[in-house]
């Protein structure tokens, strides 16, 4: 039976990935080429961690940060002002039927990753970690002696 590509549990396709990549690093080139005529935006330092796509490519996703997180919103404010201009590039430099529509969210992955950074410091956190690998490996060891015991070794 043929599966639905739009199902909740499958990811991006190839060719969504493979778009995304491009999209990003053509945004990455035209914000540190100041390609774009706003002043305002050509003073941020802003990185482009991901694109994500819709299943049509019809619309892309950035998810930037400016460098050290300084401005975030003065930076994002500035690239929804010239999101025309920073899709006539885009667009340029991409050979897909249609330009895709650029929207642009703050990226959050390194707040993320220093809180789960934190969370394994916690002393807690560890022992709950020890133990848990611990009882695996237990479960592992028994599964083993039962393996040997039907083989009769």
């Amino acid at each position: 039976m043929a599966q639905n590509r739009n199902s909740q549990g499958s990811g991006p396709s190839q060719r969504q990935l493979r778009v995304g990549e491009l999209i990003r690093r053509t945004l990455s080139d035209v914000l540190l080429r100041g390609d774009v005529h706003d002043p305002e935006l050509n003073r941020h330092s802003i990185t482009v961690g991901e694109v994500r796509t819709s299943t049509d490519l019809k619309v892309a996703t950035a998810f930037v940060l400016p460098l050290g997180g300084q401005g975030a919103e003065e930076a994002l404010a500035a690239l929804r002002r010239n999101t025309p201009e920073l899709r006539h590039h885009v667009a340029k430099a991409m050979t897909l039927k249609y330009a895709p529509q650029l929207r642009f969210q703050l990226d959050e992955t390194f707040d993320r990753l220093d809180h789960t950074r934190r969370l394994f410091e916690n002393e807690q956190v560890r022992r709950d970690v020890a133990a848990g690998e611990d009882a695996e490996d237990g479960a592992q060891d028994g599964a083993q002696r039962e393996d040997r015991d039907d083989d009769g070794r």
